[in-house]
Parts: C-alpha cells; structure tokens; sequence
C-alpha cells in the first residue's frame, strides 16, 4: 500500500476514542503539574516567612548592640562570638541547663514508661470498662491546660511539692496522658496479634510480651512520644513561672526572662540567649525526625 492511500485511510471509532483519552491524559497531566506547582510555590512562601524570624534571631545572636540597633541588614557585617560569651555568662547557662535538663530527662521517662503500658493495655489486653476509659483519655485533648493550672499549684502546696522540681514533672507527666495514650494505642494495635500469642504459647508472660516484642516494634511511636513530651516541657514557662521561686531552680526560659525583665535588656544578648535555649531542641529533632514521621506515620495508620 502506498503512503498516500495510508494518508487517506479513514479514520475508525477506536482511533478517536484513543486520541481522545490520550488529549484527556495529557490536559489531567498539565492540571495536575499546575496545582502542584501552585502549592510548592505557596509552602515556600510560608517556609521563607516562617524562618525569617529565626533566622533574624540566629543573625542578632552574632551582633554586638550598636549593629542590631543601626540597621535591618540580615547578615552581619562584623560577626563576633563576645555575645554568645557574654550571654552564656548572664544566663547562667549550667545551672538553668542543669535544671531544664532533669525536668525535662524526668518527665520524658515517665510519661515513656507509664504511658506505653498503658497503651498497650488499651491495644493489646480485653477489660471491662476499656472503651470508656480509652474515650476518656482522649476526651482531655479538648481541655486547655491553662484551665488546670490554678488546681494544679493548689496541689502542688497541700503535697509539699511547691517550687520543686518534681512539682513540675508529675504535671507534665499528667499533662501529656490523652496524645500519648491515644498515638500509643495505635501503635499497639497495628502489631499482628499473632506475634502475642506466640509469645504466649513459648511461655512468655505479659510483661516479658511487652518488653521483648511489642516495644521494639512500636520504637518509631515511642520516639515520637518521647519528642512530643521533650520539646514542650524543655520551653515550659508558665507551669515554672507560677511554682518556682527560687532562682536556684530556675530553668532556661525563666532565665531568659530574667535577661528581658532587667533595666536595659540589650536585643542582641537576648536574641543569643534564645539561641542557646532551642540549639539542643533542634538538634534533637534532627537526629530523630526519621522516627518522628515513622511514628507518626504509623500512628495514623493504626
């Protein structure tokens, strides 16, 4: 057949219908980019905006006084380490790190440890009452902490525990009880049940169950628990400022207080002060940001 009689063959229903969904294709594909392209360029947006403050900070943290007040240049022009030095000095960094860090280690193991047998009662074991009380956990995620502060310090008073470190543990333990059962049961339940009853037939009690196979199946959920307890109570403020009095016990953000609070606070020692505070924050959630959204992750699924 010559090509011409190939450019004159009719064209049949089956050639339109494929032409049309290949045109279809093509259009979903240049919608689908577009869109795409639309939300990339709106989460940088938001990104750049919402690291500009932090960066600002990080710049100020390098300044000496006359600069942070002369202009709005974002990077310095003469970079210098005497702030930092200067700050670490003023905020008393080893005491106030010293006391933020048992606070913080404190209640971070406890909520790990009492939580995750709880969640594993709520996802692996049958009792009565265990819907309700599981619904009732999660019923205080809609209660706003600042609500229970003031029974909180009145407690605090009748058990002795005003001022203490301990006084702000057992809040923080408590305070983190409805995400860390409800993230923590998930978990649970998405371990097969087969696993638990192998572990059963081999001999292995509930306890030994749950330390040797449940556990270290859910490490992604406990890290993520663990970040989720570490971070907001390494930045408590208000539960500290109300309980602690005496300076000895302070943690980092009350001494950062202090440095704003004095007669002429100077924006560059402050702004360096406030580096020093989040610096183990950040790092901690960098090293395990891959267990944070595993955990995550995980959680929603189950």
């Amino acid at each position: 057949m010559t090509a011409p009689a190939l450019l004159d063959r009719p064209t049949t229903p089956a050639t339109t219908r494929r032409t049309d969904r290949e045109r279809t294709r093509g259009a979903g594909h240049a919608r689908r980019i577009t869109r795409r392209t639309v939300v990339y360029a709106l989460l940088t947006g938001y990104a750049l905006i919402s690291a500009y403050p932090f960066l600002w900070m990080v710049s100020g943290a390098f300044k000496n006084s006359r600069e942070v007040l002369s202009g709005g240049h974002l990077i310095p022009h003469h970079p210098t380490l005497a702030t930092l030095a200067q700050t670490w000095s003023q905020l008393h960094f080893l005491r106030y790190f010293g006391n933020s860090l048992i606070i913080t280690l404190g209640t971070t193991v406890g909520v790990l440890l009492v939580y995750s047998l709880a969640g594993y009662a709520f996802g692996v074991l049958d009792f009565p009452g265990r819907r309700l009380l599981y619904g009732s956990f999660v019923a205080l995620l809609f209660v706003p902490g600042i609500t229970l502060l003031l029974p909180i310090v009145i407690l605090q008073n009748k058990l002795d525990l005003l001022g203490t470190r301990l006084g702000l543990i057992l809040p923080s333990i408590n305070g983190t009880a409805p995400l860390a059962v409800m993230l923590l049961t998930s978990a649970f339940r998405s371990v097969p049940r087969e696993l638990r009853e192998s572990a059963r037939m081999d001999g292995a009690g509930e306890l030994r169950t749950f330390w040797s196979i449940f556990l270290p199946s859910c490490r992604p959920a406990l890290v993520t628990i663990a970040l989720l307890t570490a971070i907001p109570t390494w930045n408590e403020f208000v539960l500290a400022r109300v309980s602690l009095s005496d300076p000895s016990t302070y943690t980092l953000p009350l001494g950062l207080q202090n440095l704003s609070s004095s007669a002429a606070p100077q924006q560059n020692v402050l702004m360096a002060a406030s580096l020093i505070i989040i610096i183990p924050v950040v790092l901690l959630f960098v090293f395990l940001q891959r267990y944070f959204v595993n955990g995550l992750t995980g959680a929603v699924k189950g």
